[in-house]
């Protein structure tokens, strides 16, 4: 074993691709031993340490120079946690690696990343640790990716150690996807939960767990959706079946945010460092519609480190507004895109759809609570993104609660989720809502005016209904919630269910 001493000295660093990266000094194991024949089925192992100070970059490349004949490169990772001051954020370091084909923001040296949520990982052409690629360990330069997401005051004092195993490199097995299609009813409205962490990313549940609490939970589609990689795409196709739709994707997350590429090409990954001070998000968006995929920004109003929206919404197709257990982030996200619904009522703009999704990572966290229901024309990832990309749905917090909204006007026009009722100014319209599942609740209709009606308690049968006139001149649209008993009145209780806009006028 070899060691070796890696500080960071700012001076002696190089600038890479990304913004806020540097590189340290290399790590060499091609001139430590003979030829490749000779060390064939042995193993060499060096550690490095270092510490990072406060103010490092968001990501710190260690270059590994791997010689020819290496069958696995292995590597772990540990680092210090000194307690620190009260609301003072501690060390969090997390890893990943690029191939020899480079760190360039996205290019194709990416070969897997586990975040903070594991302390090892290894890469051979057959296998590799779940969050990374198999495939062949070439010979050139690797970069172990390491990125403090906080660091304590005292520093992050670190220790990798890179273990090479030589051998002959096996073969990478041929990834089997999902089909786009499952069997459909045709025009109708599917369920779906498009945020869903499994083991490759920091998950604690296989995809086949995934699959078995997702039709538990009443759903037609979901979406994977692991941190930073997209490892997990070649794993799905034996969870999919007629009755479940798999969409591929990945939870992109920056340290300004975290954002859903929803039903992307198979294989499809999209890069994360940056920020939005970088300037750069815009690109990613559009690689991400490229691929086939939808941009949705997630639990925009997040609290945890780095989890916060920065990057606006411009390029969002949805927009996450319910996230998981219904919160107080929640329902700011939910006032800040209600208010964007006026902005886009009164500017005639595109507006933007609400999604809910459970986030689930581990048990006990519950699969399909929230879910979105889409009305589509079959259940197929076009039809599915088309129905989400029109805001032809509503949110639901579980398969027990259906609601059907719809508004109707003069000459027997009518308007669903979505949708625009064209009529003029002053005709009258009435809105209407009928919900199931819903004991002890309340209805809402809220417009570009704010809550213009709520309904009085619904019985104990848990199914209502609730009418509402108006006119496109007093409403620019309308949409509906269901709420809970309040638990601090005036605030309203907790949300069961809610409709993406119905628009009013011409």
């Amino acid at each position: 074993m070899c060691e070796d001493e890696s500080h960071l000295n700012r001076r002696a660093l190089l600038v890479t691709g990304a913004a806020t990266a540097l590189t340290l000094g290399s790590v060499s194991f091609a001139s430590s031993a003979g030829a490749a024949e000779e060390r064939r089925g042995g193993k060499e192992t060096k550690t490095v340490r270092g510490t990072l100070p406060t103010g490092s970059p968001d990501f710190v490349y260690l270059p590994v120079e791997i010689p020819r004949g290496v069958q696995q490169l292995h590597v772990s990772y540990t680092y210090e946690k000194p307690p620190v001051p009260a609301g003072t954020a501690g060390n969090a370091l997390d890893i990943g690696v690029f191939d020899e084909r480079g760190t360039a923001l996205g290019g194709k040296g990416f070969r897997g990343w586990s975040g903070g949520a594991r302390t090892e990982f290894f890469i051979r052409a057959d296998d590799a640790t779940p969050g990374y690629l198999p495939g062949p360990v070439w010979a050139g330069t690797w970069n172990i990716a390491l990125g403090p997401y906080t660091v304590a005051p005292q520093g992050l004092p670190y220790e990798v150690t890179i273990t090479l195993t030589y051998g002959a490199p096996g073969t990478t097995p041929k990834p089997k996807y999902p089909p786009e299609r499952a069997k459909g009813r045709g025009r109708a409205w599917y369920r779906g939960d498009c945020h869903l962490h499994t083991w490759y990313s920091d998950g604690r549940r296989t995809p086949a767990e995934i699959g078995a609490l997702a039709r538990a939970a009443g759903l037609d589609f979901i979406n994977s959706s692991d941190h930073n990689t997209q490892s997990a795409h070649a794993h799905w196709s034996e969870v999919a079946g007629d009755d479940l739709l798999v969409l591929l994707g990945e939870e992109i997350t920056t340290r300004n945010g975290h954002v859903l590429a929803l039903g992307t090409d198979p294989g499809t990954f999209v890069d994360w460092r940056y920020r939005a001070r970088d300037n750069r998000f815009g690109h990613y968006a559009r690689q991400i519609r490229r691929s086939g995929g939808l941009v949705v920004p997630a639990h925009p109003h997040a609290t945890c480190v780095g989890c916060n929206w920065k990057f606006g919404f411009g390029e969002a197709d949805a927009v996450e507004v319910w996230n998981g257990a219904f919160s107080p982030e929640d329902e700011v996200a939910i006032s800040e895109w209600d208010n964007a619904l006026v902005a886009a009522a009164r500017g005639g703009r595109r507006w933007t759809p609400a999604m809910g999704n459970s986030d689930a990572h581990r048990d006990p966290d519950p699969v399909g609570r929230p879910q979105t229901v889409v009305l589509a024309d079959d259940l197929t990832r076009d039809a599915i993104q088309d129905g989400i990309r029109a805001g032809r749905s509503y949110l639901t917090e579980s398969k027990g609660i259906e609601l059907t909204f719809g508004a109707s006007g003069g000459k027997g026009r009518h308007a669903g989720i979505g949708e625009r009722l064209r009529v003029d100014a002053d005709d009258p319209v009435t809105v209407r809502l009928d919900v199931k599942g819903v004991p002890g609740c309340t209805i809402r209709f809220i417009t570009d005016q704010g809550v213009l009606f709520t309904s009085p308690v619904i019985p104990e049968s848990g199914v209502g209904s609730a009418e509402w006139r108006t006119t496109a001149s007093y409403a620019a649209y309308v949409r509906a919630e269901v709420r809970a008993a309040a638990v601090a009145p005036p605030l309203p209780g907790p949300m069961k269910a809610l409709t993406n806009p119905i628009f009013l006028g011409r």
